[in-house]
């Protein structure tokens, strides 16, 4: 398994104001990362390369010594955490 660090530094001039690829499963996603005015919070989601919708939730930040899994349950191997104190995410596959 190998973890690979993505530096969360959204651009709010930018539409979205974030979006990375991520390989998950061997399977390349785009994660997609917008403001929600209405709950005042970032919210991801996880899109095919179709865009088809995987996955949507909010964006909890997993402190240095807890894991909170974004998207759980959904990738067998694969895992998309937020790193609150680092601003990372970190992608293991």
């Amino acid at each position: 398994m190998s973890t690979t660090l993505i530096a969360f530094s959204p651009n709010n001039s930018a539409s979205p104001p974030f979006s990375t690829t991520v390989t998950l499963d061997n399977v390349s996603y785009q994660l997609i990362v917008t403001w929600n005015i209405f709950g005042q919070r970032w919210y991801a989601s996880l899109q095919d390369q179709s865009g088809n919708a995987i996955w949507t939730g909010a964006l909890i930040g997993s402190p240095l010594d807890f894991d909170i899994l974004l998207a759980p349950g959904i990738f067998k191997s694969s895992t998309l955490l937020y790193r609150a104190d680092t601003g990372n995410f970190e992608v293991t596959s």
